[in-house]
């Protein structure tokens, strides 16, 4: 069965709805210059080529490790290294760019040093193969990525990405799995499009996704229940064993981008929590936090770190983790209680 947008007389590609929404968010002001535009038409082909390597990597040889350790300390999979390579290269030619972070390097990139030309207009946070400890047994793993304006007056600095999520001006990810899925908000709301390996473009198959304000599925590593601290504890048992109601369901795929995808669409609540073993949390707050915490926050849910909205945090070095507990409105309101008992 063919998909329903062949049907439609009018399909809308993932380049015509970013041009749609500048040129509506603009039209008071002034004309829109495409810049924006353009840096995301190379994040798409960023994606593309990362979806066909992920698509083939057994067939070429790019399972595996690496043979070195990125700047966490975790070892790197051949794909890593070859999708950050990809993702860097691409956003230093496309000309947008003037500052680039990633996982997988140890220093921020100051694009003029690279170039010795003018700086593009804004700075690109990214983690470019997230989950790749699973990419041999094919679970599904993706890109995530932040987008900063640089700052008036600035060339391109440290200072123009260690800034608060809520300076953001666009963030998404891409899963790549059955289907290459890009989700992205440009901070007015979030849509969903959908890659069609036929024509090569991404199509807009999920506009204006509204997250549940309750779900009926948790998310957390329960393997580390003996670090929780109590607060994370007491939550995980009212959902458990409710007064009322049913148990919610436990579902954990140890993907950041397969588990927040399924969290947008079907409602709950991922949580990834500090705890006695890591103080500090897991996850990366400039390039996993700020952009899921932004399109959970478009989507009409909550991100929080337990004490505070994630997108307030005021980063302090490029690679810093921070605690996430993402979702429904209702369903964290609820954990938030417990922090505040």
């Amino acid at each position: 069965m063919e998909n329903k947008y062949h049907e439609q007389t009018d399909i809308i590609t993932l380049t015509r709805h970013v041009l749609q929404s500048g040129i509506r968010a603009h039209r008071k002001n002034s004309a829109v210059t495409g810049d924006l535009t353009l840096l995301l038409a190379a994040l798409q082909t960023i994606c593309k080529l990362i979806e066909s390597m992920v698509r083939r990597a057994r067939l070429n040889n790019l399972v595996g490790l690496a043979g070195n350790q990125n700047v966490q300390g975790e070892d790197q999979k051949k794909l890593d290294v070859l999708s950050n390579e990809a993702m860097v290269n691409a956003l230093v030619a496309c000309g947008q760019t003037a500052v680039l972070v990633s996982e997988e390097e140890e220093e921020v990139i100051i694009v003029s040093q690279r170039t010795g030309s003018h700086n593009g207009r804004y700075c690109v946070v990214f983690d470019p193969l997230d989950g790749s400890s699973n990419i041999d047994a094919g679970v599904n793993i993706g890109t995530i990525f932040g987008i900063y304006h640089v700052r008036e007056g600035s060339t391109g600095t440290l200072e123009d990405v260690l800034r608060p999520g809520n300076e953001m001006v666009a963030a998404g990810y891409c899963m790549y799995g059955a289907s290459a899925n890009i989700v992205l908000s440009t901070g007015q709301g979030v849509d969903g499009f959908t890659l069609d390996n036929g024509i090569g473009e991404f199509i807009l198959t999920h506009p204006n996704i509204q997250i549940p304000s309750r779900g009926k599925i948790y998310s957390i590593n329960e393997g580390n229940s003996l670090y929780f601290h109590e607060p994370v504890r007491k939550y995980l048992e009212s959902v458990k064993n409710p007064k009322e109601g049913k148990p919610y369901s436990a579902r954990y795929i140890g993907s950041m981008v397969a588990d927040v995808h399924r969290t947008l669409l079907y409602g709950g609540i991922f949580c990834y929590p500090s705890d006695k073993k890591s103080t500090s949390g897991k996850l990366r707050l400039l390039y996993e936090g700020f952009p899921m915490a932004f399109l959970v926050e478009q989507a009409g849910g909550i991100a929080t770190t337990g004490e505070k909205r994630v997108l307030d945090v005021v980063p302090k070095s490029i690679h810093e983790r921070v605690p996430v507990f993402l979702g429904s409105k209702e369903d964290v309101q609820d954990l938030l209680k417990f922090f505040q008992n």
